[in-house]
């Protein structure tokens, strides 16, 4: 069982706060561009073209990661301030959300240019789920997305006021964390696979049907 006591918020300037969430997230989306620029141009893509529209990808998906999160947390979050919906450095980011609008930016500019669809999100998968990982990291220390209080023998408590977990010095199941070790074993089996003859669209639906899958069996087993 671990306490883990580091604040959310790194500093604070006035109305201000950089936050741990920011960073780390912030990161993960540049770790995923520079992932993905490297394997869209191995698959023949035109690099700064792809780089152009990923701004737009990244913007689709970072509204649909929000918009999702909103929705399902309406009642019990954002209908008494709906103004807290704009707070995304707060956390609360929804990754099926996330996927659904980076994948009808995807969708819309593959028909703009002219460019195979399935190939593009093959491009993109690894770097994808290997931010996912990354950005994971984040709902460690905030204490967002964690699971249902535990007697062990592994939980995360936390002692910050900033912290998002229901009641502080209570032991939840650490889902972050699962979710990392399985965003990770995806994201290795992608890059072997990448190398492989597969046709196109193939890795990305072995992405989405592994993630559905294991993504299911943590939030069912930690809920």
């Amino acid at each position: 069982m671990i306490t883990i006591s580091i604040d959310p918020i790194i500093f604070t300037i006035g109305h201000f706060h950089l936050r741990w969430y920011s960073l780390i997230v912030i990161s993960a989306i540049l770790i995923g561009i520079w992932l993905a620029l490297k394997e869209a141009s191995r698959k023949g893509f035109d690099k700064e073209k792809i780089a152009d529209s990923l701004i737009w990808i990244i913007i689709a998906g970072l509204i649909g990661a929000r918009l999702f999160h909103v929705i399902d947390h309406w009642p019990d979050e954002f209908a008494a301030n709906p103004l807290r919906a704009f707070y995304i450095w707060e956390g609360g980011l929804a990754i099926w959300g996330g996927v659904i609008g980076g994948m009808i930016a995807a969708t819309i500019l593959t028909r703009i240019k002219h460019w195979k669809l399935p190939r593009l999100l093959d491009a993109f998968v690894p770097a994808l789920v290997l931010a996912q990982a990354i950005g994971r990291v984040a709902c460690i220390i905030t204490g967002d997305a964690v699971g249902k209080p535990t007697a062990g023998p592994f939980g995360f408590a936390y002692t910050s006021p900033n912290a998002m977990v229901p009641q502080l010095g209570v032991y939840y199941t650490p889902t972050p964390v699962f979710e990392i070790v399985m965003n990770l074993a995806i994201f290795v089996l992608l890059w072997k696979l990448r190398m492989k003859n597969l046709s196109d669209g193939m890795l990305t639906l072995i992405y989405l049907s592994l993630y559905s899958l294991l993504r299911f069996f943590v939030a069912f087993t930690s809920s």
